[in-house]
C-alpha cells in the first residue's frame, strides 16, 4: 500500500546518483522545489551540463560512494548500472533515508505532477517499480493528463481552489467566437469567477460551461445601439469587485485592440480594485487567417495595417493602403462600407484592389465575400453583409491567390 506524502524539500540537500535524461528530469524538479542537489556522475548529459549553471547544484565527478549519502533527505539513484542502483537503495536503507530509484528496490516513487496555481496534484502507481521514465508505458501518465488538462482548462468550479481575499477583476480576451479558440489561461479564469460580464461577441457558448449560481450580467453592443454605456460597464466591474467578488470581464478577441480594455484597467486601478489581463487571439490576425488570408506573404505583402472603419479611415490607413506590399485591415467597418469605399479611392487606391470581407470568423455561420475595392459597397448590399466582420483589403485578399501561386511553384519545378 503506498501513502501518499507531500516534503518539502527546499533548503535541504538531495543526493542524485546518474548523469543521463533520467537524471536531468530529476535534477530540474528537485531545483523547481528549491532543495540543495548534490549530483554524483562521471559524466553528465548536454541537458544536466546546462542544470550545473544553478546555484543550488554541486556536480562530483565520479561514481557514487556510501559517504554521498551524509546529510541528505532524499536520494535519487537515477543511474543507468541497475548495481549502482540497488547499492544505494541499500545504503539508504540502512540509514532509514527515502530512496527512489530507476529500478525496483527503493522506497518511495515519485508522481507524476500537474501544477494549477498553488493546487498540485501528484499520481503514483501501487508498485515497485516506478514506471515513470517509459514513455507510453506509465500507467499515471493517464491519469495525470486527464487531470491536467481538467485543471488548466477551467474544466471544474474553480472557486473553491481560491484564497478568501478582496475582490478583482480579470479581462479576458475571449477570440474571434470559437469556445476552442479561448486561451487556457482564459477558461481557468472563467471556472474561478463568482460574476461574469460579457459582451454580445465572443465565445459565448461557454457560459453554458459556467456553474448554475455564477452571476452573468450581459453589456453587449450592436451596431449603433449601446445599452450599456462604457462608463457604466467600468461602474459595473468595480461595484462588483467591491463586493468581494472574482469578476470576469469577457469579451471577443483581445480586450487591448478596440476592445476598451485600457480603459477598464484604468477604471479598476482609480478604485483600487486589483486587475489582470488575459490576452485574447485578436479578430484581426485570426479571423483573416481562417479564411486562408494571409495578412503578409512573401513576395506580396510586407506588413499589415489594423484600423477601425466606425467613424471612417484615418490618414494613417488611408497612406498605407496606397502601398500594395501593404495589407489593410478594418474592423468594424460594415455600417460604413460607401463610405471607406470612397475614402480609399479617394486617397490613391486602385479600384482593382483586392477586398475579401469575413463575416462570423471562427463559427459555423463563417462566410467569406470576395470582390475588387470598386465594387466593395455593391458587392456587400449584394449579398448582405452583417457585422461582426473583418474586412481585408490588398493583394493578399485575392480568391485562390495561394492555390494559384503553388500552381505555378509546381509548373515551375516541374520545367525544371
Amino acid at each position: 500500500m503506498t501513502t501518499l506524502l507531500g516534503i518539502e524539500l527546499a533548503g535541504r540537500t538531495v543526493l542524485v546518483a546518474g548523469g543521463g535524461p533520467v537524471a536531468a528530469r530529476r535534477v530540474r524538479a528537485m531545483l523547481e522545489d528549491g532543495a540543495l542537489v548534490r549530483l554524483v556522475a562521471p559524466r553528465v548529459c548536454a541537458e544536466l551540463a546546462q542544470l550545473l549553471l544553478d546555484d543550488g547544484v554541486t556536480w562530483l565527478a565520479r561514481e557514487v560512494a556510501e559517504t554521498d549519502l551524509d546529510d541528505a533527505w532524499l536520494v535519487l539513484a537515477a543511474s543507468d548500472d541497475a548495481a549502482v542502483n540497488e547499492a544505494l537503495a541499500g545504503w539508504a536503507a540502512s540509514r532509514r533515508t527515502w530512496c527512489v530509484t530507476a529500478t525496483p528496490g527503493g522506497t518511495a516513487r515519485t508522481a507524476a505532477t500537474t501544477r494549477t496555481g498553488d493546487v498540485i496534484v501528484g499520481v503514483v502507481t501501487d508498485s515497485r517499480s516506478p514506471a515513470g521514465d517509459a514513455p507510453g508505458a506509465d500507467p499515471r501518465r493517464v491519469v495525470h493528463d486527464t487531470v491536467a488538462e481538467l485543471l488548466r482548462g477551467g474544466g471544474i468550479d474553480g472557486r473553491r481552489r481560491r484564497h478568501p481575499g478582496p475582490g478583482s477583476v480579470v479581462l479576458v480576451g475571449g477570440g474571434p467566437g470559437a469556445v476552442d479558440l479561448l486561451t487556457v489561461r482564459g477558461r481557468r479564469a472563467l471556472a474561478e469567477a463568482d460574476v461574469v460580464v460579457v459582451d454580445r461577441l465572443g465565445p459565448v457558448e461557454v457560459l453554458d460551461e459556467l456553474a448554475p449560481d455564477v452571476e452573468v450580467v450581459y453589456v453587449g453592443k450592436t451596431p449603433g445601439h449601446h445599452p450599456v454605456p462604457q462608463e457604466e460597464i467600468n461602474a459595473i466591474l468595480v461595484a462588483q469587485a467591491r463586493r468581494g467578488r472574482r469578476v470576469v470581464r469577457l469579451k471577443g478577441g483581445d480586450s487591448f485592440v478596440f476592445g476598451r480594455g485600457g480603459e477598464e484597467v484604468a477604471a479598476c486601478q482609480a478604485a483600487g480594485i486589483p486587475v489582470e489581463v488575459v490576452p485574447g487571439v485578436s479578430s484581426a490576425l485570426s479571423v483573416p487567417a481562417l479564411a486562408g488570408i494571409p495578412l503578409t506573404h512573401r513576395g506580396t505583402a510586407t506588413a499589415f495595417h489594423v484600423v477601425s472603419g466606425h467613424d471612417g479611415l484615418d490618414e494613417g490607413a488611408l497612406v498605407s493602403v496606397r502601398d500594395r506590399a501593404t495589407t489593410l485591415v478594418i474592423l468594424m467597418g460594415v455600417a460604413q462600407l460607401p463610405r471607406l469605399t470612397a475614402q480609399l479611392q479617394g486617397a490613391g487606391a486602385d479600384p482593382d484592389l483586392p477586398v475579401a470581407v469575413v463575416e462570423n470568423g471562427s463559427t459555423p455561420r463563417q462566410r467569406v465575400t470576395r470582390t475588387v475595392l470598386r465594387d466593395l459597397a455593391r458587392r456587400a448590399a449584394e449579398v448582405g453583409v452583417r457585422s461582426p466582420a473583418v474586412i481585408v483589403v490588398g493583394e493578399v485578399a485575392a480568391e485562390q491567390r495561394l492555390s494559384r501561386e503553388a500552381e505555378q511553384r509546381l509548373s515551375r519545378e516541374l520545367i525544371a
